[in-house]
């Protein structure tokens, strides 16, 4: 697998997501270009991989556009932005935009982000546009006190599935990487201590998936191994999620 050639945008790439993917793409010789909105992380993830940054918010109709403007090609545009969730609080309680948060903050910067990419990749007729998070038949309760984030990761995959049919007669491919948790971007300890067994536990494989796992199903999924898969979710939650 290799994007020797490839030209890598990834929006919240300074997240740990967007970390964990810009090193895969790196090791797999794209040319990897981190986008976000604070200059210290982005610096901070970007300067060990050699990977260009810049400053832009994916939720900035122009900002989004005019970068994209800056590049001759994009061949894989990657969007793992934070969802601005709100999570903890049963529904019947919560704050109507507490709700739509996520709902807003995922459409609006995918739409934005995918529409800058496929500007490109129409006319060069090849590309990969992708996204994380996912849907599918998960245990009742995982989908407890999570607020309007389900609803976002629904509403994205519904997009998906539109790029999909709309980008397909032009070469281009839409994919999602669907996750059952990853219990390394949980940075406080005690919180991880609590959640990770529970990840753990709705797994067939008696495991979670990694960030090396993201990494390289990524990696997959953007080169032309993964050129028959569009419009679908790629499946990397160790089976919590049974497609």
């Amino acid at each position: 697998m290799n994007l020797n050639g490839k030209t890598a945008v990834i929006y919240g790439g300074a997240g740990t997501i967007g970390r964990a993917i810009a090193k895969a793409f790196t090791e797999a010789d794209a040319d990897v270009h981190l986008v976000g909105r604070t200059e210290e992380s982005l610096r901070k993830a970007a300067d060990p991989l050699g990977a260009k940054w810049t400053v832009v918010d994916a939720l900035d109709e122009y900002g989004v556009d005019q970068h994209a403007a800056t590049f001759e090609r994009i061949d894989i545009s990657v969007n793992v932005i934070s969802d601005n969730d709100v999570q903890g609080i049963p529904f019947h309680e919560m704050d109507v935009d507490d709700y739509l948060s996520p709902v807003v903050t995922s459409v609006r910067s995918k739409f934005l982000t995918a529409r800058a990419a496929a500007r490109h990749m129409i006319k060069q007729k090849s590309g990969v546009i992708m996204f994380f998070g996912g849907t599918g038949d998960a245990q009742v309760h995982r989908r407890w006190h999570l607020g309007g984030l389900v609803t976002a990761f629904d509403a994205v995959e519904a997009m998906r599935r539109q790029l999909a049919a709309e980008l397909g007669q032009h070469g281009v491919r839409v994919v999602t990487l669907q996750t059952g948790g990853i219990p390394e971007t949980i940075t406080d300890a005690a919180v991880r201590a609590q959640v990770e067994p529970d990840i753990v536990r709705e797994t067939v494989l008696g495991r979670a998936a990694t960030l090396k796992d993201v990494g390289r199903a990524a990696v997959f999924a953007a080169s032309d191994w993964g050129r028959a898969m569009t419009g679908a979710q790629v499946n990397i939650t160790c089976g919590s999620v049974l497609s």
